[in-house]
């Protein structure tokens, strides 16, 4: 039997963001409203898709994030149980009533700030990272060999319309590497925007699905069809993957995502330029190999008429210390 499946969503909830998605000069013009109901009923499909399906709901808010819904939080759904209705199936009303609410009830307060800071992306990634060692109802286990594994299979799905935020490379590849560890698929909806660079390594580097949204009047269809199936049943189901991966990264000094990297061959920090000193480990490199690097690093022609500053990679092979790096 399939394991049952635990979702954690993670929405981003960028007010500036969502206000650009919904202007009518878009191709596809999205609203948050037309957005949240689909979202709605898409993860009461995913709990009907399976009895023992679990649901955690996060919102990514700018500067902070927090947890919207979950379905084993007893006392949120009490505190927000929505009144009787004989027309509508009481999970499914529960599960909506308190996500929108709590949906309002941030974004009103997020109106009162004079400046809206960076969406907190990583905060509800981690947060979702936690919930994979909560208990997901009746436990139960199956042995495979010598080993007991707990049939739960955890994944975690990301709405996003905000763009990469360079500062938050090292945080994201670190939650990229925990949820390789444990073993957490993450898969990627770019509703909005343009492409997200790390977003993109996410879904790749855990086996997920990145797909960006090119008719965003179908999105319930993208969510249906590529992000309702689990991780156990892809491998029998023609889910989407990306053509190609963008797998540039952000150097350490400035935050800035480069084409070329120079890489401390200590601690494998990146940096723009060659540096005499690594900023993260203090190692000291040989000035013949700086030297030597800023010769051999001729300026990219643009393909616009605007250099964008990116060096090319070094003719000859560097002496050893710090090294060149195509990301």
């Amino acid at each position: 039997m399939n394991p049952s499946s635990h979702l954690s969503l993670i929405i981003d909830l960028s007010p500036s963001q969502w206000h650009l998605s919904a202007q009518s000069n878009n191709s596809y013009p999205l609203s948050f409203q037309t957005f949240l109901s689909h979202v709605l009923t898409f993860v009461n499909s995913h709990l009907a898709f399976k009895h023992e399906n679990t649901l955690a709901v996060f919102g990514a808010l700018p500067g902070r994030s927090m947890m919207l819904y979950s379905s084993l939080d007893a006392t949120s759904a009490n505190s927000n149980d929505p009144p009787a209705d004989a027309n509508s199936y009481r999970p499914f009303k529960l599960v909506n009533s308190v996500v929108a609410n709590n949906i309002q009830k941030e974004l009103d307060a997020i109106e009162r700030l004079t400046e809206e800071p960076p969406v907190a992306l990583v905060g509800a990634l981690t947060k979702a990272l936690c919930c994979k060692y909560q208990p997901f109802g009746p436990s139960t286990t199956r042995k495979r060999g010598n080993e007991a594994t707990t049939s739960v299979d955890p994944r975690i799905l990301i709405l996003s319309v905000s763009p990469d935020l360079s500062a938050s490379y090292i945080p994201v590849m670190n939650s990229i590497f925990s949820a390789q560890k444990l073993k957490v698929t993450i898969d990627v909806c770019k509703v909005f925007g343009e492409e997200t660079v790390f977003l993109q390594q996410a879904a790749h580097l855990t086996g997920g699905s990145y797909i960006y949204l090119g008719r965003r009047d179908a999105f319930l269809q993208y969510l249906t069809m590529s992000f309702l199936p689990p991780p156990s049943m892809r491998h029998i189901i023609a889910v989407p993957q990306q053509d190609k991966v963008d797998f540039r990264a952000a150097c350490f000094c400035h935050k800035n995502i480069v084409d070329i990297g120079f890489v401390c061959s200590v601690c494998l920090s990146i940096f723009c330029s060659p540096v005499p000193v690594c900023s993260t480990c203090r190692t000291k490199f040989p000035m013949k190999t700086l030297q030597h690097l800023n010769a051999s690093r001729p300026s990219i022609p643009p393909a616009n008429g605007v250099s964008n500053g990116a060096p090319r990679p070094p003719s000859a092979r560097p002496n050893p210390g710090m090294s060149a790096s195509l990301r």
